[in-house]
């Protein structure tokens, strides 16, 4: 997470956490419910059998009730079966309970990032992101799974051995009850401090998650600056960090382990040791000491369980304050609690007005200052300027990635604030000059984002955006899988893919981040050709890189500085606008100059 949210995380040392478990756990109390009854028969005939056994030593063994010791074992087997048989299902009720669990919470942590706004994703890192859908949440699901588990089967032991011990002894029972608050402090410190190194230890890894994903998505970079070597140093750094705090998380579990052994089963042993001297004295008989040594066993083991798991709940409870960090952080995005109602089908028509906004990293520099503009349905409009103008955050407020800080932003006459910015965007369609392709097949990169049109509309729209036919030729067709960011086409053959995932949308708005500055002239023409298609009765906006590109635009917006200097067309700028003549005379005369090298 960032280090903001670990600056301001609770330093609280309780399971608190782990009640946001609650909800996940609510729609399956009928299976909770199953497995607590399937529990306490296991339980219950568990704790029975010491009474049986203590029959046994007492009657069974003796000559006038020989002819009863079959009829006692086979009280016993009956036992064995029936802890058996409710046990394996209380295991696999149990087990299926947390994997349901971690699946809904991953499900939902993963539903609530995916809608987080860019500035989320300026001050967190993928990786960590991920480490907490994967290492945080093992962690959660052994704790509602096999930990609670053993925590309700444990707890039930521990009492009704307790309870029991009392109706055998309660003169030892008195004893045991004396030495166990000096068992269970040194349990409960312990575990305060496993909790906190577990917490530290989850951020070590989130870390190297991160940074991991960073380097590893940036692969190419890496390489062609020979960086391998530095990069490989830096992660084993990372790595060796959240190794150390992984040992020092071990050390400490170990002693508790220890701890939690030596202390309870040390407080059994003396109290054995006093009923065996009872036993000697002819207070109690051979069978109830035996009872009770059954009754202290089971007391004992449930404890050292109880004790063990208590780490892991720790772990898991830091686990969780971790996810239900990510779960409260809020999307400065803010969809209104009655959206109003956007038109469906959209004309295309938009307006800003008067609009200021900068980036949140930058508060004080304003990206936009004082930006009106109309534009009417079906125009194109293109907008040039230097590095910086603010071109590129025009495009992210439409689509309302930010909020302006003063001032409002119209389609269609409906203030997009106002509206659900889902409803919106799918009137909006961007080809951007970085096209994402996802690790999928051609024939589902095209179709993003309308999963329910036809194989047919998949192949119509890869030929108008001039795609078949290098398609057509890939080892699967339009199966083909992809890789990764598409690393298996050119930079052409990516933009037409865009392109036709964009006339699949049918946007009434189209948002060009100009799409053929970085191409060869082959593929510039034949994704210029595909654009050229698209922008066909729609509204248009252009980012222009090459100017060549804007000469017939219905208007060219002048920008620097994120201020509006001039509106018109080329025939017109280039003769009042001062920057953009200039602008026009270097490109051009590159050129030419280019043109003669050739």
């Amino acid at each position: 997470m960032s280090n903001v949210a670990r600056k301001h995380r609770a330093k609280g040392e309780s399971l608190q956490p782990l009640r946001s478990l609650v909800p996940f756990i609510a729609p399956y109390k009928g299976v909770l419910a199953v497995a607590v009854a399937a529990l306490l028969i296991s339980s219950a005939a568990l704790l029975a059998m010491p009474i049986a056994v203590r029959n046994v030593i007492d009657q069974g063994f003796s000559v006038e009730d020989a002819a009863n010791v079959d009829r006692y074992f086979l009280i016993l087997l009956l036992f064995v079966l029936v802890i058996g048989f409710f046990g394996a299902a209380r295991a696999y009720l149990v087990n299926w309970l947390g994997e349901r669990v971690v699946a809904d919470l991953r499900s939902k942590v993963f539903a609530h990032v995916i809608y987080m706004d860019p500035t989320f994703f300026e001050t967190t890192k993928i990786g960590e992101v991920l480490s907490r859908l994967t290492a945080d949440t093992t962690l959660i699901q052994s704790v509602s799974g096999v930990s609670i588990s053993i925590v309700l089967r444990s707890s039930i032991q521990f009492i009704g051995g307790l309870m029991l011990l009392g109706y055998t002894s309660l003169e030892l029972l008195g004893i045991l009850l004396l030495l166990f608050p000096l068992t269970l402090l040194p349990i409960i410190i312990v575990g305060r401090w496993l909790r906190r190194l577990s917490r530290d230890s989850q951020d070590k890894i989130a870390d190297a998650s991160g940074q991991a994903a960073e380097i590893l998505g940036n692969a190419e970079t890496v390489q062609s600056f020979a960086a391998e070597n530095l990069e490989i140093e830096r992660f084993s750094i990372s790595i060796q960090e959240s190794f150390r705090a992984a040992v020092r998380r071990m050390k400490v579990r170990a002693l508790l382990t220890m701890v939690g052994s030596v202390s309870v089963f040390g407080a059994l042993v003396f109290v054995l040791w006093l009923g065996a001297k009872e036993v000697l004295a002819g207070t109690i008989s051979g069978g109830e000491l035996g009872q009770f040594v059954l009754y202290a066993m089971l007391v004992g083991v449930a404890a050292g369980s109880l004790s063990e798991v208590w780490g892991e709940v720790q772990r898991a409870a830091g686990a969780m304050e971790r996810l239900t960090e990510l779960l409260q952080m809020e999307s400065n995005i803010r969809i209104p609690e009655v959206p109003a109602e956007f038109p469906n089908p959209c004309n295309g028509t938009i307006s800003f007005e008067q609009v200021d906004f900068s980036y949140p990293s930058r508060k004080n520099e304003f990206a936009i200052k004082d930006f009106s503009l109309d534009i009417g349905p079906g125009e194109h409009v293109a907008f040039v300027g230097p590095s910086g103008a603010g071109k590129s955050t025009l495009f992210q407020l439409l689509l309302r990635f930010y909020d302006p800080q003063s001032g409002r932003i119209c389609i269609d006459g409906i203030n997009i604030n106002r509206a659900d910015p889902k409803d919106f965007r799918s009137s909006l369609a961007m080809v951007p000059q970085d096209c994402v392709i996802f690790g999928d097949s051609v024939v589902e990169n095209i179709r993003f984002g309308r999963p329910n049109v036809t194989d047919a509309q998949v192949v119509e729209a890869a030929m108008a955006a001039s795609a078949h036919t290098f398609i057509s030729q890939l080892p699967d067709g339009y199966e083909t899988y992809l890789g990764e960011r598409g690393v298996r086409l050119s930079g052409g053959q990516k933009q037409r893919i865009a392109i036709a995932r964009a006339i699949l949308a049918d946007p009434a708005i189209l948002l060009l981040d100009e799409a053929t500055s970085a191409l060869d002239a082959e593929s510039e023409r034949l994704v210029q050709s595909a654009l050229e298609t698209l922008q066909k009765n729609r509204t248009t906006l252009v980012i222009a890189h090459r100017l060549a590109t804007i000469l017939q635009a219905d208007k060219i917006v002048v920008l620097n500085a994120g201020r509006i200097l001039d509106v018109g067309r080329h025939s017109e700028l280039v003769t009042r606008n001062a920057l953009y003549a200039k602008m026009v005379e270097l490109q051009f005369r590159e050129t030419a100059a280019q043109n003669v090298e050739k």
